[in-house]
């Protein structure tokens, strides 16, 4: 019997086996993973939302130190935690890091809730986010997909591009019961080291002779093109919108900034309107406000 995905449960057994297996012996130390507390989780898939774990690392633990719950973040000006966020980019995600603070002590006493619509229903939290809470805080099988996830899906276990509802049904259907936690850390680590974008190093890969792409013999196109979520191009920074943002937040957190100010800050001196536009954008955004004459960070 083949799924609709494309999956026959023979391969599924086979590929969850050696998954597993693989996974006990070669599982990425990372600081995140020695705890089930709903809050550090939540604050280090945020992080780690386009953000290499490199940067992550060094800012992670030290964000915790001064924020160590959600009651500590809803206390602090909204500045505190963009401050606290320096050096890893897409600063609205510190926003509504703090935003989702203020209603989990407002509305859930202070604890992050455990039910997949409660936690989508809070700022910048998605359908991913929401089940990696569930299942790497409360070890709940549910299928956790990135980037990573979705392209060893389509790759070793559909064997063909996967729409958006696919990828998610594989995702979950794969998870072995009660084994959420290890299945999805396994998953994303074996997507990040060796079934990568370019150039998969197949020869290593743990679960090749359960992989449909392999067994097939790596017909094109590679099934990971097209797939949802594991081939969009990330737009260009250099020049971008993105980057006069970043520039701009990066100078509020040494102080405001005189509005005059602003297009050097943003690094476009010759083009104060677009300077103007991406500071009135953070204002809306909740990254900054308007006071006396200055941008500043809020309070």
């Amino acid at each position: 019997m083949t799924t609709q995905t494309g999956a026959t449960p023979v391969r599924t057994r086979r590929f969850a086996t050696r998954l597993l297996a693989w996974t006990e012996t070669n599982r990425r130390d990372l600081p995140w993973r020695n705890t089930r507390d709903p809050w550090a989780v939540l604050v280090a898939e945020l992080m780690l939302q386009q953000t290499q774990v490199a940067r992550v690392v060094p800012r992670y633990d030290a964000f915790l130190a001064d924020f160590p719950t959600p009651a500590r973040a809803a206390a602090a000006p909204v500045s505190a935690i963009v401050t606290a966020w320096e050096g890893l980019g897409y600063n609205r995600r510190a926003v509504n890091l703090h935003r989702t603070a203020q209603l989990v002590v407002s509305q859930h006493g202070g604890r992050l809730p455990d039910r997949l619509g409660e936690l989508m229903a809070l700022p910048g939290i998605g359908p991913y986010t929401a089940r990696a809470v569930l299942a790497f805080a409360f070890e709940r099988d549910h299928g956790v997909l990135d980037t990573n996830a979705a392209r060893v899906l389509a790759r070793a276990v559909a064997g063909r591009s996967l729409r958006p509802r696919e990828a998610q049904d594989l995702a979950d259907e794969q998870v072995p019961l009660g084994r959420g936690w290890d299945w999805n850390q396994a998953i994303l680590d074996l997507g990040a080291t060796i079934c990568v974008k370019r150039s998969p190093r197949c020869h290593e890969c743990p679960v090749s002779q359960a992989c449909a792409w392999a067994s097939s013999g790596f017909p094109d196109p590679d099934p990971a093109t097209g797939t949802a979520g594991a081939s969009t191009p990330q737009s260009t920074f250099l020049g971008s919108d993105r980057q006069g943002r970043g520039r701009l937040v990066q100078a509020l957190r040494t102080g405001p900034l005189p509005v005059e100010r602003v297009p050097d800050a943003a690094g476009w001196p010759d083009d104060p309107g677009r300077a103007r536009r991406i500071a009135d954008r953070l204002v809306g955004d909740g990254l900054a406000e308007y006071v006396d004459g200055q941008l500043a960070l809020p309070v």
